[in-house]
């Protein structure tokens, strides 16, 4: 099988989250699956960014990124954040390639266009070259991949990592997406994990102000997942990614499913 697993910048900062994430990542490729690892690292960047005296403000989970920011996410994620992933998988015993979405050109960017705002140097995916990927994949190694593409102006535009996730998971025409985050899953108004959900239901929930912050991409980017043809996802707890491997062929308790409506 072909599976997509986004991992949360947080999973990479802690030493411990790293090695369980890596190793979970480490015995799907043994076990013969294909699978591509995409990262977040919101939180190094914005402690580098504070660091050069730039503040960070938010859009319903989507950071306003000026062309300092851009070239600062640049620096955080396509290097040091990548590569301690890197280094993370082959401490665990397997070859991993670190690529950014401009590397080859396995994915390209258009500018986010958000009502009442402009983001700045934001983008979303507008198209996926999985022959990398591929090559990657036919040398036994584990592509990973850092949340900044190319656009066709030659920019680099800052791409929200869930949002990525989904588009790499749909361009490869994955079997699996699964998130690996610092939070027990998606909530319901009384603080309880819900443990299936369906489109449908994300939508009421988001209109109720249930959902809300940075969970929102998250559930956008699974219902593109799912309505363009990848057949499962799954939004997991990092501490808990020993459960990974069990996550196509046995109930989980840990996490929420999200379905198609």
């Amino acid at each position: 099988m072909k599976i997509v697993v986004k991992l949360g910048g947080a999973a990479i900062e802690d030493k411990s989250t790293l090695q369980k994430c890596a190793h979970a990542v480490v015995e799907l490729a043994r076990d013969g699956h294909r699978v591509a690892v995409v990262h977040g690292g919101g939180g190094a960047l914005t402690r580098t960014l504070k660091l050069l005296g730039k503040t960070s403000d938010f859009v319903n989970g989507l950071r306003i990124t000026d062309r300092e920011t851009r070239d600062v996410a640049l620096m955080v994620l396509a290097g040091i954040v990548n590569k301690t992933l890197v280094a993370g998988i082959s401490a665990a015993g397997y070859p991993a390639i670190g690529l950014s979405g401009g590397d080859g050109a396995v994915f390209r960017a258009r500018k986010k266009k958000t009502e009442g705002y402009d983001l700045g140097y934001v983008g979303e995916i507008s198209a996926v070259e999985p022959r990398w990927l591929e090559a990657i994949w036919n040398q036994g190694g584990i592509p990973v991949l850092s949340s900044v593409a190319l656009g066709s102006d030659g920019e680099y535009y800052n791409i929200n990592a869930d949002q990525m996730a989904a588009a790499c998971a749909v361009g490869v025409h994955a079997d699996a997406l699964i998130f690996l985050t610092d939070v027990a899953g998606v909530k319901d108004a009384e603080g309880e994990v819900i443990p299936w959900l369906n489109t449908k239901e994300v939508a009421a929930l988001i209109a109720a102000s249930v959902i809300g912050g940075g969970m929102l991409p998250k559930l956008e980017a699974c219902s593109q997942a799912l309505k363009k043809g990848v057949a499962r996802v799954r939004i997991l707890p990092a501490s808990q990614a020993e459960a990974l491997g069990q996550f196509y062929f046995s109930k989980l308790e840990c996490g929420t499913e999200v379905l198609g409506a």
